[in-house]
């Protein structure tokens, strides 16, 4: 492909940032590209955490990762309908003010 081509940018659905079930290493590089998406295209960051039952290291150090490039570019960060486990887990890793559970930027 020459560069005059373009690959097309997937849209807002595809682009849709949801936590997994089991948050895990594996799983985090896939995060890692959606908010990198949501980063350049997106006027703000939501990430529906609603499903998750675990979420490892790897996820929580993208997701503190993105609130503080998101917060520097003067981009709004949003943690929409956390389940327990998630919440239960961010707490325990004292990460809630970090990611924004705790400052009313998640929902």
């Amino acid at each position: 492909m020459d560069q005059s081509q373009s690959l097309p940018l997937p849209d807002a659905e595809e682009r849709a940032l949801r936590l997994p079930v089991h948050g895990t290493t594996v799983t985090a590089e896939d995060l890692r590209v959606r908010l990198v998406l949501a980063a350049d295209l997106d006027d703000a960051i939501e990430i529906d955490a609603s499903e998750v039952e675990s979420v490892g290291q790897a996820v929580l150090q993208l997701l503190v990762a993105a609130r503080a490039e998101a917060a520097a570019g003067g981009q709004e960060f949003r943690i929409a309908n956390p389940s327990p486990a998630f919440v239960d887990r961010v707490q325990r890793c004292h990460l809630a003010a970090t990611i924004g559970l705790e400052t009313g930027d998640a929902q």
